[in-house]
């Protein structure tokens, strides 16, 4: 055999291993941590009150920053550690009255939802015939009808990323080729006539126009009128507003590790949410399975050599101001960023968690996933990034997000459905057995994960 075989044959040994190490090493410890998350209902019954106490928790509201004391407060009680907020200021958008009736062909309400960040109509609102697209090339070649009209992007959802710039870039859009407002349909593969909200921006060059969602039923029955060559007029009335700035926080507790303790290991969500439902699977149940992740640790009695931070972080639906903050803090000790993992993609049944990193450190977790085998949770993939984490991975931290089935999650997102009910107790605790086995792990090797 070459010295290179030999080489190759040691390193092979080497990470079998290590790999057989971490599952020995950690294996009775993950099922205790199975077992106790499958059994305790406290994650549950708090879901449960943090939605219908406090509802949907737009940034700038009372409702989020009621709902950010109380969790501060059950933090303390559950003697979490460095329980604090961070002081983060956020903007503030108003939705007030809005309404959509189609007036042409015939009379009939329209089920909308303005969208984060537009401008409101006139008083009167705005009475105009409207122009159905279904892209961007064909708005361009319906340039001359599109003028001093209100266009429709009745564009099918794909993906959300492929699909959403329309609802992101769209009034822009409209506007440059002269549109008095714009519309799209509902980012989203399912409906039962239930419109779905988000984030929207304006492009400084053009005129801000009033931007709205109709639901998908709407948007493709105003799609078949406009094919037959029906006349299609729509009068809509929004009062949005955008106020000034206001005060929030990032939410942060800890168990401080024992050996480590400036080396953090980061858990979280986002604690804000639209102005709609109660923001359930996007994402209190993901600031839940975060928060309980160190409770469960805890009462375990089990240390970890570095300190598990859990943050949840305010603003991420509309400006990111959460993320930027924590990011700023913790800027002079990036270094000790060990790993920082997100839930905000519902808390559906688990499948395991995306990582974006080093190869070397994507082995060391693949190999943590096969402990997860029991609650169906142990598939690695690439693709670890969410918005809150992103700005830690801009700067070289290696992040994960947890993978769930998501086929439900854009049926209820950004939209009255996203409501409690919708939450099987079950998975809920399967995806705090996940993260807290993921968190622990990573936090107790004797080695930090390489960048």
């Amino acid at each position: 055999m070459t010295a290179f075989k030999y080489f190759l044959f040691f390193l092979i040994s080497l990470n079998f291993s290590f790999s057989n190490s971490i599952q020995d090493q950690y294996r009775s410890i993950t099922t205790k941590i199975i077992a106790n998350a499958k059994t305790d209902s406290t994650a549950y019954k708090r879901l449960e009150y943090l939605c219908d106490t406090y509802g949907p928790r737009l940034s700038g509201s009372k409702n989020l920053e009621r709902s950010i004391e109380w969790i501060l407060k059950k933090m303390k009680q559950d003697n979490l550690e460095n329980v604090r907020g961070q002081r983060v200021k956020v903007p503030t958008w108003i939705r007030g009255q809005e309404s959509a009736m189609l007036i042409r062909p015939f009379k009939r309400k329209l089920s909308m939802l303005g969208l984060g960040g537009s401008v409101s109509t006139p008083r009167r609102g705005i009475t105009s015939e409207v122009i159905v697209v279904n892209n961007f090339d064909e708005l361009k070649i319906k340039e001359k009808e599109v003028k001093g009209n209100i266009v429709l992007f009745n564009v099918p959802f794909t993906t959300y990323g492929e699909t959403v710039i329309y609802r992101f870039y769209g009034a822009s859009k409209a506007a440059s080729f002269g549109a008095k407002a714009s519309l799209v349909r509902s980012i989203g593969p399912w409906s039962m006539n239930t419109p779905h909200t988000g984030v929207m921006a304006y492009d400084e060059k053009y005129p801000k126009i009033p931007h709205a969602a109709l639901t998908m039923e709407d948007a493709m029955m105003l799609g078949r009128l406009h094919d037959r060559g029906e006349k299609i007029i729509i009068k809509l009335n929004m009062e949005a507003k955008t106020l000034p700035d206001r005060w929030s926080k990032n939410i942060m507790s800890e168990l401080v590790g024992s050996t480590f303790p400036d080396e953090i290991v980061v858990v979280g969500g986002h604690i804000d949410s639209w102005d709609v439902g109660q923001g359930v699977h996007d994402d209190a149940g993901g600031c839940i399975v975060a928060w309980e992740a160190l409770r469960l640790i805890k009462s375990l009695g089990l240390k970890p050599k570095r300190t598990i931070r859990c943050v949840l972080w305010t603003n991420e639906e509309n400006g990111g101001r959460g993320n930027q903050a924590y990011r700023d803090l913790v800027m002079d000790q990036i270094s000790n960023q060990v790993l920082a993992i997100e839930s905000d993609a519902g808390v559906f049944a688990p499948k395991g968690f995306g990582f974006t990193g080093s190869d070397r450190a994507k082995s060391i977790v693949s190999d943590i996933h096969k402990l997860m085998e029991p609650i169906g949770a142990h598939n690695i993939s690439d693709g670890g990034r969410a918005v809150d984490i992103a700005p830690l991975n801009d700067l070289g931290v290696p992040v994960m997000s947890l993978k769930v089935d998501d086929s439900k999650y854009f049926w209820y997102h950004h939209s009255e459905a996203d409501t409690f009910d919708k939450v099987e107790f079950d998975e809920l605790n399967n995806c705090i057995a996940a993260m807290a086995i993921m968190a622990f792990i990573v936090a107790d090797m004797p080695e930090k994960l390489p960048r």
